[in-house]
């Protein structure tokens, strides 16, 4: 799982209507070409939401089932031949209508495995533990609204061993998407999701500390999509800001021009996605540019110290929109990295064990379903009904 965080305690076992899994599996599985196929996509969100502990096939199947189910389901999501994307697309329309999101937030997730066989396993220094583990890179984009988030497209990023290997049992994959690294993962996954959509754009907020920012904007540029990066204080930038003359041309790491306009920052009150506690920062824009051939972007800093450095840096295209309101929605990960303990971890999103690069993307898939069918029927934090838009 998301190692660095894990203050947020995971959502307990709650009651699902019948009815509304029913609902909503028959308009996201419309897809699917057989009504066989339709009735396992519906009994195996039935069993991620209802089995308790890992998310097993196994276990599932126990819930829904007995052991007759078990081969079935196995089957089902390992090597049977249905397309998520389909389903995936139909997630996005029914989050837009339900939901009304306002933003694509990217969620990178590093998942511990005890062993080596999971697909796209290998050894990674994960900073969160300190530590190298056995371990899959994903990337989650999900639609955000003001209260919830939830998790509509992935990309599972394969480490070299891998992409013979996964190509030899699934060889229809391509080999674009086979060899793509983190930042193109995570292109392709937004623009696919943005398409599926539609009408507005949405910005795409990404926490991506270890990319490098010249390389965000070139690729989110081309893609045309809007973005507010999360970056280091040590990225380089160059000062493009007629308000700060003296700096204007040079080039030097964020937080030091950051420094150098303190005295443009101004107050910005917000509140706190998951403990919904107010408070203030100061907050500065500075235009930069990163580098041949960029265009250029805000650099955005907030102080919560007003005496020291700033303690968080953004890049962003999203030049129009008031600093307040792209510091509030940059705070939109919190509420991401909440809904993902409380909800996509019980409902066993991280707990695909097989080889099968096939697997891994239907029952993320399906998990994801499950994810949105637990938003409709309770709210997350408080337990009580939430009430769903009108079509």
């Amino acid at each position: 799982m998301r190692a660095e965080r894990q203050e947020i305690p995971a959502q307990p076992h709650r009651y699902v209507p019948d009815t509304v899994v029913g609902d909503v599996c028959a308009e996201l599985f419309a897809s699917l070409p057989r009504s066989d196929q339709r009735h396992k996509g519906e009994l195996y969100v039935r069993g991620l939401l209802r089995a308790q502990g890992r998310k097993s096939v196994r276990n599932i199947a126990a819930y829904v089932g007995g052991r007759a189910a078990e081969q079935s389901l196995h089957h089902f999501v390992a090597s049977s031949t249905w397309d998520w994307a389909p389903v995936r697309a139909a997630l996005a329309k029914h989050v837009e209508r339900t939901m009304e999101p306002k933003a694509w937030v990217v969620l990178p997730m590093v998942i511990s495995k005890a062993g080596t066989e999971s697909v796209g396993v290998e050894p990674r220094f994960v900073s969160g533990l300190g530590q190298v583990v056995n371990s899959q890179q994903a990337f989650g984009v999900w639609a955000v609204d003001d209260d919830h988030g939830c998790p509509v497209n992935w990309r599972l990023a394969l480490p070299p061993k891998w992409r013979e290997n996964v190509r030899s049992v699934s060889p229809h994959i391509p080999r674009s998407e086979l060899a793509a690294g983190p930042l193109e993962c995570v292109a392709r996954a937004a623009r696919q999701l943005q398409g599926w959509a539609g009408p507005p754009r949405r910005p795409v907020v990404l926490d991506l500390k270890d990319a490098e920012p010249a390389a965000v904007a070139r690729r989110f540029h081309a893609a045309g999509l809007p973005f507010l990066c999360a970056v280091r204080g040590s990225a380089q930038v160059q000062c493009s800001d007629p308000a700060l003359p003296g700096a204007e041309g040079r080039p030097m790491a964020a937080h030091r021009l950051l420094l150098m306009a303190r005295t443009l920052r101004r107050p910005v009150t917000w509140t706190d996605p998951v403990t919904r506690v107010s408070g203030t920062s100061l907050v500065a824009g500075v235009r930069v540019t990163l580098g041949a051939g960029t265009r250029p972007v805000l650099l955005l800093g907030e102080w919560t110290d007003p005496r020291g450095w700033p303690q968080h840096h953004w890049i962003s295209s999203l030049g129009p929109m008031s600093l307040g309101a792209q510091l509030r929605l940059a705070r939109t990960t919190r509420t991401v990295d909440a809904d993902f303990t409380r909800v996509s971890v019980p409902v066993g999103l991280t707990d695909f064990s097989g080889r099968s690069y096939e697997g891994w993307h239907r029952h993320t898939t399906l998990a994801s379903v499950a994810h949105a069918v637990r938003l409709l029927t309770s709210d997350v934090r408080n337990g009580e009904p939430m009430m769903t838009r009108p079509a």
